[in-house]
């Protein structure tokens, strides 16, 4: 903002930097529209009126998964990262999970080599629960849980069955060992039908012979909704008029139309209930499309205290 005296800033990708750069923005009175960092506080108790959100935030992750997983009789114990993200992501889904009961929660640093204790906690408070009963990981950066939880056979040793949301392709390498394993996620490429989405497909295997990930998506929603906003201005770039234009604002994106939440700039956007599907045609768990969760059905509450 400051030395190269732009009105409007995109990122940052993790919420403990997202949350640091907050105040920032307010200070400098510019636009901060966040793509991908995830945590409730970002547009919650954190926010400023100069905070957008293209990305999606932990109770739109936590609701989707509800829906997709939340039945009754189920019980759940939740692996996260031990930051802004996963403390976030599983308070959300004990808001949103009703009819299913969360029975522990674990958390591992960022950079967690060694998984075995952590998990091994999870197995003792799960293994002799009555009904069906679900790890639920909410995990971002590498390494990741899964090689070790594939390792362990929870399934077969304990009934103890894998549930988690979206991912990068290289994370979903791993869910090739879990074929039939459910969640709710943001974006997949092969998922959705809409003429964005189709053009990204195309030229990004185009231009590096491989599909897009959903960060890249995130990346064209961000890119989009700026466009938007400035054919709206006709270029005005004040920050006043930006803020203006954009509340309220819908906009067509890879995985669909989003429109900015007047109240609190949090982009409302439909989620997607997945199964994977094990296809030797690619590298990874293929998530195949169970339903479209539509924006309308999560009920994010609004956070903020402005």
């Amino acid at each position: 903002y400051a030395d190269d005296e732009v009105d409007i800033a995109v990122g940052p990708t993790a919420s403990p930097v997202a949350l640091a750069m907050l105040p920032v923005a307010e200070e400098y009175k510019k636009i901060l529209l966040v793509e991908p960092a995830v945590a409730d506080s970002i547009t919650g108790e954190r926010w400023n009126p100069y905070i957008f959100r293209t990305g999606r935030n932990s109770s739109q992750d936590a609701s989707a998964n509800a829906a997709a997983l939340g039945q009754t009789g189920n019980v759940i114990a939740m692996l996260a990262n031990d930051n802004a993200f996963g403390r976030d992501a599983v308070k959300a889904a004990r808001e949103f999970t009703k009819r299913a009961r969360i029975v522990h929660e674990e958390y591992l640093p960022v950079g967690t080599t060694d998984f075995t204790a952590g998990l091994q906690r999870i197995i003792d408070r799960l293994k002799d629960q009555p009904g069906q009963k679900y790890l639920s990981v909410i995990w971002s950066g590498s390494p990741t849980p899964f090689p070790k939880i594939a390792d362990l056979e929870l399934d077969k040793r304990f009934g103890i069955k894998l549930a988690t949301g979206g991912n990068i392709l290289p994370a979903m390498v791993a869910y090739k060992n879990f074929p039939g394993m459910e969640g709710a996620l943001y974006y997949y490429f092969g998922i959705h039908r809409n003429p964005v989405n189709e053009w990204l497909v195309a030229n990004h295997y185009k231009q590096f012979t491989t599909p897009p990930d959903f960060f890249t998506a995130g990346g064209m929603s961000a890119a989009i909704a700026i466009v938007e906003a400035l054919k709206r201005t006709k270029g005005d770039t004040t920050t006043s008029k930006l803020v203006a234009t954009m509340q309220g604002m819908s906009f067509e994106t890879p995985k669909g139309t989003m429109t900015f939440r007047k109240e609190d700039h949090q982009a409302m956007q439909d989620m997607f209930h997945f199964r994977i599907k094990n296809d030797p045609a690619f590298p990874w768990g293929v998530p195949e499309l169970v339903r479209v969760i539509p924006a309308s059905e999560l009920q994010i509450p609004i956070r903020n205290k402005r």
